[in-house]
C-alpha cells in the first residue's frame, strides 16, 4: 500500500510518500481501507518531535516519530476484523482514530472507531475524530457549558473552534465567536451571537465577561484572559503552541496548574492527543450531534495523499479555516 512515512522528526518535508507492506487486523483490531484523513496540529507535533520535553516524556518518540506512517483521524472502509471484534463487519463505513491514517490502509482497535453518519461525505467525516471530540471535552465535560452561559471561543474559524461553536450553541449558550474577518460569516452561521475580528479587537481589553472562556490560540497572557472571565469562570486552554518549543504545552499546563491552586476562577487544559478515556462514548456524543443536525463539519482544504505534507504545512501555520483533509484515492 501507498503511506506517508515519517521516519525521522523534522518539517513537513521530512514526510515521504512510499510503498509498505498492508498492515493485517490482529485480536481486537479493526483493518479500515482510509478514504480521507484530516490533519491536526497533533500531526506537525509527533513529526517535529515537539515540544523536546515529550520526548522523554514518550509521548511522541524519543529519537524518531513514535508511529511511522503519519497520521491519526481517518473515515473509510471496514477492510477485515480480529478476533473478538463484534461491532463491526466488512463493508461497515466508520470513522474515527486509526494511528497511520495518511494511507491507503490504516489499522486500530474497535473502541476507536464508530459508525460513519450517512449523511456525511468520507471527507466531512475524517474531519470529526480530533476536532469534534476535543471541543465537545472543551466545551460540554471540562468546560461545563450550560444554557444561558456566555461562552468566548477564541480562534472560532478553525478545526477545534468551529465546532466548538455548533456544540455550545446546541447546548444554548450564548456564544461569541474570535477569528479573522474573513471567517466572521462563517462563525456566525454556526451559531456565534456575536463575532470578534481578532485583528481589530483585543477581547480581553473589553468590559464584556464570560462564564466560559475556550482558547484554542494561546497568544495572550493568563492575567489577561483571567481578566475578561467571571468571578467563577472556567478557562480552559487547549494545548498547542507554536513550533520549536523546549516544554511548550506542558510548561504552559504546569503554569496553569499552579495559578489554579489559588484562583476562584477554575483554570483548565485540555491536550489534544492521541485518544485517551472515554473516546467511543465522546466520538458516538458527536456523531449523535450530527444525526441530529446540530453539528455539521467544516472542511477548508484538501490534499491528495501525496500532497499530505504541504497539508501539515499549512495546519502548522495556524490560520487554517475549518479542517483541512487528506483524501486517499
Amino acid at each position: 500500500m501507498k503511506a506517508m512515512l515519517q521516519e525521522r522528526f523534522g518539517p513537513p518535508e521530512t514526510l515521504r510518500l512510499a510503498d509498505i507492506d498492508r498492515p493485517e487486523a490482529g485480536t481486537g483490531q479493526v483493518l479500515v481501507r482510509v478514504r480521507a484523513a484530516s490533519l491536526n496540529p497533533y500531526d506537525w507535533h509527533m513529526l517535529r518531535g515537539d515540544p523536546y520535553v515529550a520526548r522523554l516524556m514518550g509521548g511522541v518518540g524519543l529519537t524518531r516519530p513514535k508511529c511511522r506512517v503519519a497520521g491519526i483521524d481517518a473515515a473509510g472502509e471496514v477492510v477485515a476484523v480480529g478476533a473478538d471484534v463484534r461491532a463491526f463487519q466488512p463493508g461497515d463505513e466508520v470513522l474515527g482514530f486509526c494511528p497511520g491514517s495518511f494511507a491507503e490502509y490504516a489499522r486500530t482497535t474497535a473502541d476507536l472507531l464508530v459508525p460513519k453518519p450517512a449523511r456525511l461525505t468520507f471527507e466531512q467525516a475524517a474531519a470529526v475524530p480530533m476536532g469534534a471530540v476535543t471541543a465537545l471535552r472543551g466545551i460540554r465535560t471540562v468546560g461545563k457549558a450550560q444554557a444561558g452561559h456566555r461562552v468566548l471561543i477564541n480562534g472560532a474559524g478553525g478545526g477545534v473552534g468551529t465546532f466548538a461553536v455548533q456544540i455550545a450553541a446546541a447546548l444554548g449558550a450564548e456564544v461569541t465567536g474570535v477569528c479573522s474577518a474573513r471567517n466572521a460569516e462563517l462563525v456566525r452561521s454556526l451559531g456565534a451571537a456575536h463575532v470578534v475580528d481578532y485583528i481589530r479587537e483585543d477581547f480581553t481589553a473589553g468590559r464584556e465577561h464570560y462564564d466560559l472562556i475556550l482558547d484554542n490560540v494561546g497568544h495572550h497572557p493568563l492575567g489577561r484572559l483571567r481578566r475578561v472571565l467571571t468571578p467563577a469562570g472556567t478557562l480552559v486552554a487547549n494545548g498547542g503552541g507554536s513550533p520549536g518549543r523546549v516544554f511548550g504545552v506542558v510548561g504552559h499546563t504546569l503554569r496553569l496548574i499552579a495559578a489554579d491552586a489559588f484562583a476562584r476562577q477554575h483554570l483548565r487544559v485540555i491536550i489534544p492527543t492521541a485518544p485517551a478515556g472515554s473516546t467511543r462514548e465522546d466520538l458516538l456524543a458527536v456523531t449523535a450531534l450530527i444525526e441530529a443536525g446540530r453539528l455539521a463539519p467544516v472542511v477548508g482544504r484538501t490534499y491528495p495523499l501525496a500532497d499530505a505534507a504541504e497539508g501539515v504545512r499549512h495546519v502548522e501555520e495556524g490560520h487554517a479555516r475549518g479542517k483541512a483533509v487528506v483524501t486517499v484515492p
